[in-house]
């Protein structure tokens, strides 16, 4: 029986991909034999980094890495799955909020896009409380994130 590829979508607005999207992309690949890290439209975020600056960023981190793509997308992450025959959605959660909301999309999602399996992986402690949205503020108030984002990232090329 030939193996089916499991392929992966890690969905999110990635300003800036952080130390804990690493860390969930790097457990999926034990997991997956390929992921997809789809940069969604998100409206309701204010943005830091352009769309190809995002791209470019995630990209030099995961250049020599096997198995690892990277697509920005719009619509619903259920469609862009369909789309590139994905059939599992990977989300990390950091907290009982994380697993709140991930559960109530997980369930609509189940509704929408029954073939779709969501897995929820859990951020490392050590990351637990490093977010997007956090270096965002932080580099507003002139603070440099380096030990906040991926090994060798100084966020401040993507600016």
């Amino acid at each position: 029986m030939a193996h089916k590829e499991r392929a992966a979508l890690f969905p999110g607005s990635f300003d800036p991909f952080t130390k804990g999207h690493k860390s969930i992309v790097d457990q999926g690949l034990a997991l997956f034999d390929r992921i997809v890290i789809g940069i969604g439209g998100n409206t309701e975020k204010r943005g830091l980094l352009t769309l190809e600056n995002r791209i470019k960023l995630i990209g030099d981190i995961y250049r020599d890495v096997p198995g690892v793509e990277i697509a920005a997308y719009d619509g619903l992450t259920g469609d862009f799955c369909r789309e590139r025959h994905l059939g599992f959605i990977m989300r990390g959660m950091r907290n009982t909020v994380d697993y709140e909301y991930e559960r109530g999309m997980m369930l609509v999602n189940q509704t929408l896009f029954p073939e779709i399996t969501t897995v929820l992986l859990f951020t490392p402690p050590e990351f637990a409380a490093v977010s997007s949205s956090m270096i965002r503020e932080l580099v507003s108030f002139g603070w440099d994130p380096r030990e906040l984002m991926p090994e060798g990232i100084d966020l401040k090329e993507y600016l």
